[in-house]
């Protein structure tokens, strides 16, 4: 069998994710994507929407929300958060959109993001935010057929 360029770049698209997929069938993943319990890495999801940018957030404004400290810019995003989690807080919890649509969990990194429909998405890479984004409403609807039972 002979390896093409694509599929070697087909592979490294997927290598990453993969040893996602088995952590899940072993143990019960928490709903909110975290390290060390902050959610999505420190950033200010409220940000997303008002700066249009990912924002770091502050040790002085924080929230516990579904499991995991969630840090914001400002106590204005805070108050907004606290007002209307659902509505600030990425959809999938903060996990791979792309990845919740193919039915498996995947980490997320600030820069790749996407405001759609006044809902905020997350994606491994920008280079699978850009597969997302060819079919975002066809991805957003696999991904909640999936959600929440892809936890595991």
């Amino acid at each position: 069998m002979s390896l093409t360029r694509r599929t070697a770049m087909g592979l490294l698209v997927i290598a990453p994710t993969a040893s996602v997929l088995g952590r899940a069938a072993f143990a019960s993943e928490p709903e909110t994507f975290q390290e060390d319990g902050v959610a999505i890495h420190g950033y200010d999801p409220v940000a997303y929407f008002t700066e249009g940018k990912p924002v770091m957030g502050s040790d002085s404004h924080t929230v516990n929300y579904k499991g995991a400290t969630w840090k914001f810019a400002s106590a204005e995003n805070l108050a907004a958060f606290e007002g209307d989690p659902e509505r600030y807080g990425p959809r999938f919890g903060g996990y791979c959109a792309y990845a919740a649509s193919q039915g498996y969990l995947a980490p997320t990194v600030p820069e790749a993001w996407t405001v759609h429909n006044d809902r905020l998405y997350l994606n491994f890479s920008r280079r699978v935010r850009r597969r997302w984004s060819r079919d975002i409403d066809n991805n957003i609807a696999k991904g909640e057929a999936n959600w929440p039972g892809i936890l595991g």
